[in-house]
């Protein structure tokens, strides 16, 4: 008999997983004993699970149900006793034991072929190293197992191998044994002593030296460090080394985090699948993400490996001790912690070109997402395939919106929260719900409309409108917001939107700002306006003239603004806001405004003009000691030509490179001798350092190059190939390449050919 079309359709639909149906797991797994039998086309595992039945679960008399994908099932023993085929049901995805005890031991046998793992999930051949890849269901590929986040266990693992194809054997927790089997193979036994969820699992098997240090945690307990590479790598480690050993220290000094086992473990893999992966006490990441020396990493490959580092030791705490309950709640890990790293590299290096940095990768890439078709809220209601939700609305607004907490409850407030968070939940696995209680217990703060910022998709439209009342001193300032139809949500409800301002007088002073009716002993210089309804007027006092409005300091909330602003206001903050974020902002609005000019200017023929005001605040910018060098290189640089075409109805690539590139010639020609004197005092040869001063006087150095030589001209030209030839840092010889790359003269050829043949 022939399926009817719509029985074909049915089968054929992919299968959606559904927040609301969420079921607690229908069995526990106290404690996970395996051994690995190490093979590349023949690894054997053998798994003795303690089971029993969980009483929260609706369902008493559930059968027991085990994922399993793409391996052989060769045994299954149920408290000492033989299954027979007939005893169970094995499917594509899952082994099903109907009939089990309340309280059992299940033994089961697999074998997996890990070179012939192209899904690179579960245990894999990665050149000559074993190693695995668990999160998001990846474990369910090495043996049958309740394969999600919820069931946490302790683990205690024996790895056994070839001692010379793999005379490194790790993973989780700390060691307890090692040896020689009676056939002549080794053997290295770890026992892990806290609770984990199956996707933070991790074995790695291989021919691999290590560079070891050491960190004594607050308590007195010395921690030992090591960072696994391929032999040829071993003169790379020391970044990441250094990194580590900053990260430990700044969460016990953040956060009051101390690690809890007896070692930490970096991995470096050539061919990992993902950037990074928090495995506990065990992290495996693509050597990309670890390896670095001056002479082929860049400044911002040092950035990047110390964030990348940070990050997945700060997940031991956010996201490993304390789990999240689905993969619905995979915010509860990403954005906190993606939080905390962003936080860990602003305290290290510049906080203000930190915050420029994060914004930028918002308002690039995530509110794009949001304005989509792939528009999703932070926490998902339904999914097909979670490796989908690895996105930057669910790890980068995700920090966003953690960032809003504190921002509602202050630093001390957001502190005590926290600690409450780790305390309470530590070996749970939990939700962004539990995440937000634990900052309204501490606080006593109701933040029930809050979370619409967990559950609501979409970027909020905030409109700004002030009124002055000269008269009696009076301020009014007006806020709207809107959030746009998204995919599934068409009608929105009024978000709770932290809005931090500050108000300027007519000299760039900031002013008290107090509410109307509050007494002046209430006034402070920075204010956290809550913005609950669709319209809210805030009323301020105690004003002899009209003040300026700095809005979003620090870009408080993930929202975009709509704000009449003249060139003049734009300029004004350029040049005097007190907060570095808001200083930015307004020279990029200020460039934008002045470059979607010249860019109908250019379609309709008109010849090309820049106002006064935009090269005299530029000049301003350039020339202030007060602000931070790396502030200076970001606010002295034009939107990207991808950024302007996203602001475009139409866009028309000629008019805005046309438009870009005249700017960027008239502001070279302008401010020519500033630039060069600036770049000979910042071009100072000594030998690399990774460090925040280090890296802004480069930052600086380079934007002035790169404007000097927008100008032309034999001296720009003689300075930028002898930056190439004198170099002694792959950041400075990079930089200087791209300019003679970008500009025809004699050693434009040359110096590629150059940098090739070394490199």
């Amino acid at each position: 008999m022939t399926d009817s079309p719509e029985r074909q359709q049915a089968q054929a639909a992919p299968r959606v997983t559904y927040l609301h149906d969420y079921q607690p797991p229908t069995f526990i797994v106290e404690r996970v004993e395996l051994r690995f039998d190490l093979y590349e086309e023949a690894t054997q595992v053998r798994s003795c699970l303690q089971f029993r039945r969980n009483t929260e679960h609706s369902d008493v008399s559930a059968p027991l149900r085990l994922d399993g994908h793409e391996m052989e099932l060769i045994s299954v023993v149920v408290d000492g006793v033989p299954l027979t085929p007939q005893d169970y049901e094995v499917t594509e995805g899952e082994l099903v034991i109907s009939q089990v005890p309340e309280s059992f031991s299940l033994e089961i046998e697999t074998r997996i072929n890990p070179a012939a793992n192209s899904a690179l999930e579960g245990l894999y051949l990665s050149s000559d190293i074993l190693c695995t890849q668990c999160e998001a269901q990846g474990f369910r590929r090495i043996t049958y197992f309740p394969d999600r986040p919820d069931v946490m266990s302790r683990y205690h693992v024996t790895l056994v191998a070839d001692g010379q194809k793999y005379p490194v054997l790790l993973s989780n927790g700390n060691l307890v044994e090692s040896g020689v089997t009676p056939d002549g193979r080794h053997y290295a036994v770890w026992d892990d002593p806290s609770l984990k969820p199956s996707y933070l699992f991790a074995v790695v098997a291989g021919q691999l030296l290590y560079k070891e240090d050491y960190f004594t945690t607050m308590s007195g307990r010395r921690v030992t460090l090591r960072i696994y590479v391929e032999p040829e790598n071993i003169h790379k480690c020391d970044h990441a080394m250094r990194s580590l050993q900053q990260a430990m220290q700044w969460d016990e000094e953040t956060y009051g985090r101390e690690y809890d086992l007896d070692i930490y473990m970096i991995v470096a893999v050539n061919d990992f699948n993902m950037g990074a992966m928090e495995n506990k006490g065990l992290n495996v990441f693509n050597a990309s993400c670890v390896l670095a020396s001056p002479e082929t990493a860049t400044d911002d490959d040092y950035y990047t490996i110390q964030s990348i580092i940070g990050h997945e030791y700060f997940h031991n705490w956010s996201g490993n001790r304390v789990t999240c309950r689905d993969w619905f709640q995979l915010s509860l890990k990403e954005g906190f912690t993606v939080f905390r790293d962003e936080e860990f590299s602003a305290d290290l290096n510049s906080r203000a070109v930190k915050r420029i940095d994060d914004v930028n990768v918002l308002r690039t890439h995530q509110f794009a997402q949001d304005a989509g078709p792939m528009a999703h809220p932070v926490r998902p209601d339904q999914y097909i395939e979670i490796s989908n939700f690895y996105t930057v609305t669910v790890y980068n607004k995700g920090a966003e919106v953690v960032r809003m907490q504190r921002n509602l409850v202050g630093a001390e407030g957001f502190r005590k929260g926290t600690d409450l968070y780790f305390s309470r939940h530590d070996g749970q696995a939990v939700t962004t719900d539990d995440f937000v209680r634990a900052m309204e217990d501490v606080n006593q703060i109701d933040l029930a409309q809050f979370k619409r910022w967990y559950s609501q998709a979409g970027t909020p439209v905030i409109t700004m409108m002030t009124e002055y009342n000269p008269t009696v001193g009076v301020f009014t300032l007006t806020l709207r917001q809107i959030c746009p139809a998204t995919p599934g949500q068409t009608e929105k409800l009024p978000f709770h939107i932290p809005i931090a301002i500050g108000l300027l007088d007519h000299n760039g002073k900031e002013l008290p700002i107090r509410f109307q009716g509050e007494g002046s002993g209430s006034a402070t210089k920075n204010r956290v306006l809550e913005l609950t309804e669709a319209e809210q007027q805030f009323i301020f006092e105690g004003f002899t003239s009209k003040p300026v409005v700095s809005l979003l300091r620090d870009f408080s909330a993930p929202v975009k603004i709509v704000a009449e602003r003249t060139d003049d206001e734009l300029a004004f903050l350029y040049a005097h806001d007190t907060n570095p974020f808001n200083r930015w902002d307004a020279g990029q609005q200020l460039a934008l405004k002045t470059l979607l000019r010249l860019i109908t200017d250019y379609q309709s023929g008109v010849k090309l003009q820049i106002e006064k005001t935009f090269i005299d605040a530029v000049r301003k910018t350039l020339l202030n000691s007060k602000l931070d060098l790396a502030l200076i290189a970001q606010a002295i640089t034009l939107p990207s030509e991808a950024y302007i075409a996203d602001q475009c109805e139409v866009v028309d690539p000629d008019a805005i490179h046309a438009a870009r590139e005249f700017v960027r010639r008239v502001i070279a020609m302008e401010l020519k001798q500033e630039f060069m004197t600036l770049y000979r005092t910042l071009s100072v040869l000594e030998p690399y350092v990774f460090n925040a001063a280090s890296m802004a006087q480069r930052a600086l150095k380079n934007v002035c190059l790169a404007y000097l030589m927008q100008g032309g001209g034999d001296e720009a030209y003689a300075l930028c190939l002898d930056q190439y030839r004198h170099a002694n840092n792959m950041t400075d010889s990079m930089q200087a390449l791209i300019q003679l790359a970008h500009h025809t003269g004699p050693a434009r050829e040359s110096t590629q050919t150059d940098f090739y043949q070394r490199w």
